[in-house]
């Protein structure tokens, strides 16, 4: 899959061009202590390599394009410490990269250096145009490893033409093939699994801290990790949108809201259910949730490859406005803010609010979330109910509709858990 990746990249990209991609580092914690390492989304999406200080560089001539992939050597000493990195043999089987394009990353420079002057171009031509991987979410972030290396470049080959290779992958990574839709599907399944033990565990949990543990233990067992910082909010909490402490009683009567994300093989899951936590729901509690849910259901039996991010949001709106009104919460539409303050969606990947451009139209094969809810804080009922959706030409398949749902559904599991 890898090199098919590679190829519709080098499709997209112009002739005579260099592309670079860092796989990164762990940032720096303090003193010696780093933060875990996650390796470049996009670096991982092109090369299946999952490793830090490697750089993946793409050429592109007129009739040639080549991959080279720079890793360090397995350092003895290191080894010792934190173990063996990639062998250049398990890079080359890991990439599909040839054995003989795995260099050593003390190379990089040389080699990068080399095909911009008179010596390498033999083999590529003149290079004319270099792609970083630029990303920045505003204007105040700190540049990340691909702009602070593209800024390196430029003030050593000013005369080069810079270009960005975020957009082009964005593009790509926004339409899943078919190894992407299969281990999204498996973080999917784990949360199933989880969710099901958490209906086990509710009755029980004294507070949002025992379920997180519940959680947590689940994904041990399945040798992964949560996708996100876990949202597990009782009563009023589940009110506020991302409420990440956990660490407040539950009680009896109230629900609780479990919006929690899977990592499986580098691709996610985002789940949210929200369950009674005495194993019933109360007429309002009932009435507000099959208000979610009956917007939920129809969102997903109306979407569908061609809407646009703008339409999904708004038809979301409209739904919700007129369950709102049903419930006695509003009279007009605009109201709807008091108790709906975030889109319908999102798309869903490599990152939990996966890369694309909201501005276009969704795409077949794309995976997106849907998650309407109702957050009325005066009576202390936060509802949301989120799947995820592959899209097609005429719909979507709800690859999450095997966690349960329905109110006689939850209830029945909960009225004979111990």
């Amino acid at each position: 899959m890898n090199k098919q990746r590679r190829s519709n990249y080098f499709n997209q990209v112009d002739n005579m061009s260099l592309s670079v991609f860092y796989s990164g580092f762990a940032p720096h914690l303090s003193a010696d202590a780093f933060y875990p390492f996650q390796v470049n989304r996009n670096f991982w999406y092109l090369s299946n390599i999952n490793q830090d200080n490697a750089i993946l560089l793409m050429a592109k001539s007129n009739n040639l394009s080549e991959s080279y992939l720079f890793i360090k050597k397995i350092d003895p000493v290191e080894a010792l410490w934190v173990g063996e990195s990639l062998t250049f043999e398990k890079a080359s089987e890991l990439s599909g990269i040839p054995y003989e394009n795995i260099r050593d990353i003390q190379t990089f420079d040389a080699f990068f250096s080399s095909l911009l002057t008179q010596s390498r171009r033999a083999l590529f031509g003149t290079i004319e145009k270099v792609y970083f991987d630029i990303e920045r979410q505003s204007f105040t972030d700190q540049a990340l490893l691909g702009e602070r290396k593209a800024s390196e470049f430029m003030q050593k080959y000013p005369h080069l033409n810079l270009k960005n290779a975020h957009p082009i992958l964005a593009f790509l990574r926004s339409s899943k093939d078919e190894a992407e839709i299969k281990q999204i599907q498996g973080a999917i399944q784990i949360s199933k699994v989880a969710n099901l033990h958490l209906l086990d565990s509710i009755k029980h949990a004294k507070n949002e801290f025992d379920l997180a543990t519940e959680f947590n233990y689940v994904l041990n067992k399945h040798r992964t990790v949560p996708s996100f910082g876990s949202i597990i909010a009782g009563g009023k909490n589940a009110t506020i949108l991302h409420y990440e402490h956990h660490d407040q009683d539950l009680n009896q009567g109230d629900l609780v809201l479990l919006d929690l994300g899977v990592r499986y093989q580098q691709y996610a899951s985002d789940i949210t259910r929200t369950y009674p936590i005495n194993g019933k729901f109360s007429q309002r509690q009932k009435e507000v949730y099959q208000a979610v849910l009956n917007v939920n259901k129809a969102i997903i039996q109306w979407v569908k490859a061609g809407v646009t991010q703008f339409e999904y949001n708004e038809k979301g709106k409209e739904l919700l406005a007129k369950e709102a009104k049903a419930l006695g919460l509003i009279k007009e539409d605009v109201e709807l803010i008091k108790y709906y303050y975030h889109g319908l969606g999102h798309a869903l990947g490599l990152d939990v609010h996966d890369v694309g451009n909201p501005q276009l139209p969704f795409r077949v094969g794309q995976v997106i979330t849907v998650e309407p809810g109702l957050y009325i804080s005066e009576e202390g009922i936060g509802v949301r109910i989120e799947d995820n959706l592959l899209l097609t030409e005429t719909g979507c398949i709800n690859l999450s509709s095997e966690i349960i749902k329905e109110v006689s559904d939850i209830e029945a599991y909960m009225k004979h858990t111990k």
